[in-house]
């Protein structure tokens, strides 16, 4: 089976990333080790099927400050929780898995959304279903219903969120319609 070229320009960002990567990696951003890098980084995605990185086309700077200030907030609320959780539970702890459905099909938000709510302390990414933009969650302190539904509304208002910042016109123009529903 042949694969679809991929133009470049599409392919690019993630070439560019690959490359930061690389540089990382070898803690070392010289051009030298920059231009190999790049090289590879075009044969890795030449050569192996890397679904191309689609950005939305998008980026509101004025809803940065606020998403990290709530980002920020919920790291050290989390924090102090967890430790608490630990002294004053320990391994009685009650934990669950819990699904979300996400508003977004965007494999760039889904991926985004992931990996802001993974490096809250509480929770992890256990899969992602992309067919149904669906996230599995392991969270801490889950005793009921109505604490899965908690962890819901917060993961779908993290990725309002980065709909805001970056979302695509059509996911920001339907988020904006669920909100002003009453």
């Amino acid at each position: 089976m042949s694969r679809q070229h991929i133009p470049l320009i599409t392919e690019l960002p993630l070439v560019i990333w690959l490359v930061i990567v690389w540089g990382a990696l070898w803690q070392d951003f010289g051009p030298g080790n920059l231009v190999f890098g790049a090289v590879i980084a075009y044969a890795v995605v030449n050569f192996f099927y890397l679904p191309p990185v689609e950005l939305t086309g998008r980026f509101n700077v004025l809803w940065v400050v606020p998403f990290l200030g709530r980002f920020l907030l919920q790291l050290v609320t989390a924090s102090v929780e967890v430790f608490w959780l630990a002294v004053s539970k320990g391994p009685k702890l009650r934990n669950a898995v819990v699904a979300v459905k996400l508003r977004s099909h965007s494999d760039f938000l889904v991926t985004a959304t992931g990996h802001a709510l993974s490096l809250i302390p509480g929770s992890l990414v256990l899969e992602v279903d992309r067919s149904t933009s669906t996230l599995y969650l392991h969270c801490l302190n889950v005793a009921s219903e109505e604490d899965a539904e908690a962890i819901r509304r917060d993961v779908r208002a993290t990725e309002a969120w980065l709909i805001r910042i970056m979302g695509t016109r059509a996911d920001f123009a339907a988020l904006r319609a669920e909100e002003a529903l009453p």
